[in-house]
């Protein structure tokens, strides 16, 4: 069993916030990608690839994997969770910008926290982390307030496909704290990546168009989006997770809108 920590260090910090730009990084790369293929292929294809990577790194660290330990059910169950959250996320971006998205997939960590509050033993709600998170909320409703990003008539799709995403990731978050603390982060990230791997690739082909447009830099993207941000990225995360408080590593999380704000307006020309 992993020791775990009962307040977050600089190693974790470290960590997490370095995951927070390359979050922050991800919705602009899907977005471009989105071009060359369809959301739901886009986000299939990427499990489908990083799948064998991770797999290989578990062998390589020698971790533990196994399906009949009793976690199967609920690495089913993440898998599912993993399909419905990039699903949203991946076809969110085909209708509003990267700012707004980066803005309302990111009130995740608000879904965790008060998640937490009822789930998790030892981790109710403070004043301190109430108030940090009120403040959270107002900072992204004064910066909705303004036309954000240039976004189209039908971005409030968007915007609530890429809410109602943010939940099912806090969702996966809780899952993982309650009933897979014990499970190998390689092994929970490829139930992840198997079951939304064969979902949602499936769910493509019968779903409009799965390649649009793909041209070189749409595959460079892709295979970054693949090794670094899925395979390595997520790896991190879900350690983390594993051995830190789960409402103080949602916190840092508010980051990821920062710069996903900033890559929006980087490679978009989105307005800050």
């Amino acid at each position: 069993m992993k020791e775990r920590k009962a307040q977050m260090d600089m190693l974790g910090a470290s960590f997490l916030v370095g995951f927070s730009v390359l979050l922050g990084l991800n919705q602009a790369l899907i977005k471009l990608v989105n071009v060359g293929f369809s959301p739901l292929f886009q986000s299939g294809l990427r499990s489908l690839c990083a799948f064998p990577i991770v797999l290989l790194i578990a062998f390589i660290w020698k971790r533990r994997l196994s399906v009949s330990d009793g976690s199967l059910p609920w690495g089913v169950l993440n898998g599912l969770l993993f399909c419905l959250e990039f699903a949203l996320l991946f076809i969110a971006l085909d209708y509003t910008t990267v700012a707004r998205v980066s803005l309302f997939f990111y009130v995740m960590p608000v879904w965790v926290a008060v998640g937490a509050h009822f789930l998790v033993a030892g981790e109710s709600l403070s004043k301190n982390k109430l108030g940090g998170l009120s403040l959270a909320l107002v900072g992204i409703a004064l910066a909705l307030s303004g036309d954000l990003g240039d976004a189209p008539q039908d971005a409030w799709v968007g915007d609530l496909l890429a809410l109602t995403g943010g939940m099912f990731w806090a969702s996966i978050a809780l899952l993982t704290r309650l009933k897979l603390q014990n499970v190998s982060s390689e092994m929970n990230l490829l139930y992840q990546l198997g079951i939304s791997a064969v979902v949602l690739t499936t769910l493509a082909m019968f779903v409009g168009s799965p390649i649009r447009q793909p041209d070189i830099a749409v595959f460079i993207i892709f295979s970054f989006q693949v090794v670094v941000i899925v395979s390595v990225g997520f790896l991190l995360w879900l350690w983390v997770l594993s051995i830190y408080p789960v409402s103080n590593m949602a916190s840092f999380s508010l980051l990821a809108p920062i710069f996903g704000v900033f890559f929006g307006w980087l490679i978009f020309e989105d307005p800050i």
